[in-house]
């Protein structure tokens, strides 16, 4: 047998090992299935600070864990083990499908984030948060804009500014709470009561805030939103739009989910900024537009000479008895792609993706078209920061070795 151990995760930066516990699974997974295991180890257990995958003969049998504290063994096994059996075993194998792959070499520079960091134009203002400055802030607004430009091409859209917090209404509409339980990030509040905010001021003026705080709390009427798109779906709940026409919506802002440890750099971040354009109409116009639009932005990142790939993917819905089966078909039915970049020889990350919900959300907040019944939609999403940070990691810091377009367009 050929037992070895894929290539191990590393949280954060700077984390030292720490413990080592083996855990065996129930039964084995196939090693296609791997990184859906690698993509929700690190929400097992906020212990889990790294971890290798054991495969043996083509199947993951085990899983050896690096906790910083001692945690029982039992704990561990029964954890990981519940969400192998309901969020993986049940995910069918299905092919990888690539729909287009930059014919440009994958190239990157080692050590472009410490670079950022010792010239301070990034700083790590806390997990899963980085501040940025110059040169990001000129390509952030640069790749911003040729998004819109690029959109402006076939379509004339409706930009909208949406406040940071959402309603945890519009969230259980949609559907991502139950999806989405690991990204989650709510907003509280002390209660309006002038007892809880004296005795709130009482306790923590010496002590200062922690989590025992939240027994002053019990409002979670908001969320920090973790796209745009539900804003829009929020904005036109109720409503009957016009039929025959593809409505089109865009809009940038601050997208937050918990990443656990995954948080490193700049492509996993709990604080992020997404541009995203939402498409509303019949199910032919959406998919029509999704379609045209990607080609578009996939030519427009060939014209730059980055190396990337657009992949079919799938969203990593969490601890749901019907995971398996919603990631089946959203594979199947290609409703998801996903535009991936190089940061590294052997590494890229998703910094956009290309969606279809079909009637999906129409149902779920009532929005109609004419006489036709729910209107079908499709969102496109980038991640600005992951686009700058893949960009940098192919050309460099320095803009002299950046295209021409993108000088010219910095700085215009």
């Amino acid at each position: 047998m050929n037992e070895t151990p894929r290539v191990q995760q590393q949280a954060g930066l700077g984390r030292a090992r720490g413990i080592r516990v083996p855990v065996g699974l129930n039964a084995p997974v196939p090693e296609a299935l791997a990184p859906e295991i690698e993509r929700r180890l690190l929400f097992v257990s906020p212990e889990i600070t790294e971890y290798d995958l054991i495969v043996t003969d083509g199947e993951v049998r085990g899983v050896s864990l690096t906790v910083d504290t001692p945690v029982p063994d039992d704990v561990l096994t029964q954890k990981v083990n519940h969400m192998v059996d309901t969020d993986i075993r049940t995910q069918w194998v299905t092919p990888g499908k690539t729909v287009w792959a930059s014919p440009y070499r994958p190239g990157a520079e080692a050590g472009v984030f410490e670079r950022l960091l010792e010239t301070g134009a990034v700083s790590v203002a806390g997990e899963g948060q980085v501040a940025i400055g110059e040169p990001l802030l000129s390509l952030f607004a640069y790749f911003d804009r040729s998004v819109r430009e690029i959109l402006a091409r076939d379509f004339t859209a409706t930009e909208y500014r949406y406040p940071t917090l959402i309603s945890t209404r519009a969230l259980e509409t949609s559907g991502y709470i139950t999806s989405f339980p690991h990204h989650l990030m709510l907003v509280s509040r002390l209660h309006n009561d002038i007892d809880v905010y004296r005795a709130f001021q009482e306790k923590y003026t010496d002590a200062g805030v922690d989590s025992t705080v939240l027994g002053y709390c019990g409002n979670v009427d908001y969320c920090l939103p973790p796209t745009m798109c539900y804003h829009t779906f929020h904005q036109f709940q109720g409503r009957t739009l016009e039929s025959g026409r593809l409505h089109v919506v865009t809009s940038r802002g601050k997208s937050f989910r918990f990443e656990a440890a995954y948080a490193a750099t700049l492509e996993r971040l709990w604080d992020f900024t997404i541009r995203e354009v939402v498409f509303l109409g019949s199910r032919e116009d959406v998919l029509d537009a999704r379609g045209r639009f990607m080609q578009q932005v996939l030519d427009y990142v060939d014209g730059l000479g980055l190396s990337g790939s657009c992949e079919v993917g799938n969203d990593p819905f969490f601890s749901g008895a019907d995971t398996g089966a919603r990631i089946w078909s959203q594979r199947l039915m290609e409703l998801k792609y996903e535009l991936r970049l190089h940061v590294g020889a052997d590494r890229s990350i998703a910094v956009a993706s290309f969606n279809f919900h079909d009637d999906l959300f129409g149902k779920a907040f009532g929005i109609n078209q004419g006489v036709d019944g729910p209107i079908r939609s499709g969102c496109v999403g980038f991640g600005l920061e992951r686009l700058v940070y893949a960009f940098l990691c192919q050309y460099g810091v320095d803009p002299e070795r950046w295209p021409d377009a993108v000088r010219s367009g910095v700085a215009a």
